[in-house]
């Protein structure tokens, strides 16, 4: 587990500032740090460097960039090949110097070329050259563990790990694409291909590029809306066969994943998906695994109690820690030092706390993240279900209020929400995507008119056709799949772990688990309202029913209670009419008047559509972050 930077450039750059882009990375991997620079082909130079967090094999010889025997290849990696004993084998022709996996990748790549990526299972981020093909190679794993940024312009690129490498590089402008902002304010997340510059872009999941002669090539080896279209052609037969082949994926999924040569645990939060990795991984050890939960005083938030209770029973050495809203709020203004660019899922403090408390024990840990994605857990997916039942319903009320008379009377505005939500979800590449109130139109308005030339992206992601899937609830679910849980999910526990050091491994997502999950009839997924039901039954096989059964309280943060209370001056000076409008950057006009309506109406209710916090939340965490990166601070501030 690594960060990696470097670039491919005719203007030079010193060794010196090629470690200085490194070491903004240090967080990713304070054991060990490379950068070397050659010469490449057409008068270019080639730049690699790599921070290590050392996980497997801890000698020297792990140490990055790493050449081929021959010369060919050079190459540094952040992540984790967990099949890569089992691919040694099979290349046991190679002349290896080292145990660990980077090396595994090369002789891979030298035997198989770049169709190696197919064999790999594992989360990666691969920066990979070629000397005889004068071909620099950018590789992610397929679902988007690890992050992958790059800057193209001018014949020129320079690939990060994070941001900030990027930003530290003397040429770099920093020029904000507001053609973003709508979908972040929205979504609250920027996800790839996009990011919050003008020509940097995160590498899609799944994704190569291949940089030669100053072009770049991109192209996706795998996709979730593919691997589905293939597998779901051969379902599996029945549903005690599901199970029983799921439930032994999973535990070789574990089992693949404690393998390192540093202590290991895992989160626990009392759930299904990370009770169930728990318990896998007990079963794996031959001592009582550590755990880790955070618990909150107040009542509403707090798991604690579930968690512990799963600990005793599966007999894991369990630490918990008890956390408070102060604990939180002093979270807040270190979230851009270590996220980068804008990014607002509040999930992320306390997060960032259950990591700071594992890696006082730990160097790895293992997470239950993607079980909601890939079995149907998400509250979202009932109402995307019971949408479907009443689009027709909303397509007759549609059709009625659009009738001249009923029109002129403005009817559609005086029916109950609920019913104005399902009659104006009308679109057909957005059936999954239907929005609360006015959301929508509120994120397009905070960021106004865009110049003459400059594209805004819809808040939603108009795709859904590209799926062919009939029952909505498996098309949001590839939605999500693809936008979401790398966008969002995996970004925040990327950056929440590596904030400490610390190596995030999600079982759930492994290639062949995510891939067995494509053969699964939905009905086992989703039973009679009964979410995640196959993953529950396999949980069940190892922890009392009893201790699982509960509704779902999840990370909370009460937003509305920090924005118009500790955190209310703070937002509205970002929202102050000469601040926005000297920033240029948001409608100055609009979000002052927003912001302000905000903080002093109080909140009217999710019920209602009126409750804005999501779109305050997402404006304050901006502000935070250009006020960190292009205000009175620098990048070499930030890692003071």
């Amino acid at each position: 587990m690594c960060g990696i930077c470097g670039y491919i450039r005719k203007r030079e750059l010193s060794p010196e500032k090629l470690r200085q882009m490194n070491d903004t990375m240090y967080h990713r991997g304070p054991d060990d740090s490379g950068a070397e620079i050659y010469p490449a082909a057409g008068g270019y130079q080639l730049g690699l460097a790599q921070r290590r967090l050392s996980v497997m094999d801890l000698s020297l010889l792990g140490h990055q960039p790493m050449h081929s025997e021959n010369g060919r290849v050079v190459l540094v990696y952040n992540g984790e090949i967990y099949n890569f004993r089992e691919l040694r084998e099979e290349l046991a022709d190679y002349p290896f110097r080292s145990d660990c996996d980077t090396e595994v990748i090369i002789a891979a790549y030298l035997k198989w070329g770049i169709s190696c990526v197919n064999r790999f299972n594992g989360m990666f981020a691969i920066a990979l050259y070629d000397r005889e093909e004068e071909a620099l190679y950018l590789i992610r794993d397929r679902i988007g563990k690890k992050p992958l940024y790059y800057w193209y312009e001018q014949g020129e690129i320079v690939f990060a790990s994070e941001l900030k490498p990027i930003m530290a590089c003397p040429d770099f402008q920093g020029r904000i694409d507001r053609g973003v902002l709508s979908r972040y304010l929205f979504q609250q997340y920027i996800n790839a291909p996009d990011s919050i510059y003008e020509n940097v872009y995160k590498l899609s999941p799944g994704s190569i590029l291949r940089f030669q002669g100053g072009q770049i090539k991109v192209w996706s080896y795998w996709s979730a809306g593919r691997a589905y279209a293939g597998a779901s052609k051969f379902p599996v037969g029945s549903y005690d066969e599901a199970k029983e082949q799921l439930k032994a994926l999973l535990k070789r999924a574990v089992s693949l994943r404690m393998i390192a040569d540093v202590p290991l645990g895992t989160f626990l939060s009392g759930g299904y998906d990370s009770s169930l990795v728990t318990a896998l991984a007990q079963e794996c050890s031959a001592e009582p695994v550590r755990t880790f939960s955070i618990g909150f005083h107040e009542e509403k938030y707090n798991e604690a109690a579930y968690a512990k209770a799963v600990a005793d029973y599966l007999g894991t050495a369990h630490t918990e820690l008890m956390i408070d809203e102060a604990d939180m709020l002093r979270m807040v203004e270190g979230i851009p030092k270590y996220y980068d660019e804008p990014f607002a899922d509040p999930s992320q403090i306390p997060t960032m706390l259950v990591c700071k408390l594992a890696r006082q024990q730990v160097t790895v840990a293992l997470s239950g993240d993607g079980g909601d994605e890939f079995y149907c857990g998400y509250h979202i997916y009932d109402k995307v279900a019971q949408a479907q039942k009443l689009d027709l319903f909303g397509a007759v009320v549609h059709h009625l209020c659009r009738l001249p008379g009923l029109k002129q009377l403005r009817v559609q505005d005086r029916l109950p929400f609920k019913v104005r939500v399902i009659a104006g979800n009308r679109e057909r590449e957005l059936k999954t995507q239907f929005a609360a109130g006015n959301y929508p139109g509120m994120a397009r308005a905070m960021v106004g008119e865009l110049p003459v030339g400059k594209h805004a992206l819809s808040v939603h992601y108009p795709v859904e056709s590209s799926y062919h899937v009939k029952d909505w609830q498996i098309c949001r679910m590839l939605l999500d799949m693809e936008t979401y849980l790398p966008g969002d999910i995996l970004c925040k526990m990327d950056r929440a772990s590596m904030r400490y050091s610390l190596e995030a491994r999600c079982p759930i997502l492994d290639p062949d688990v995510m891939d067995f999950s494509y053969r699964i009839p939905h009905q086992y997924k989703y039973r009679a309202g009964d979410k995640k039901h196959i993953l529950k039954e396999i949980a069940y096989d190892y922890i009392p029913r009893e201790l699982l059964e509960r509704p779902k309280k999840g990370f909370g943060v009460p937003l509305d209670k920090w924005l118009r209370g500790p955190l209310k001056e703070q937002l509205l000076c970002y929202a102050d009419y000469e601040f926005v409008k000297r920033q240029n950057i948001f409608d100055a006009p609009y979000v002052s008047k927003m912001v302000r309506a905000y903080v002093e109406t109080g909140d009217r209710g999710a019920s209602t559509g009126e409750n804005y916090s999501g779109l305050a939340w997402a404006y304050f965490v901006f502000q935070q972050w250009y006020e960190s990166f292009h205000g009175s601070h620098n990048v070499w501030d930030m890692i003071k």
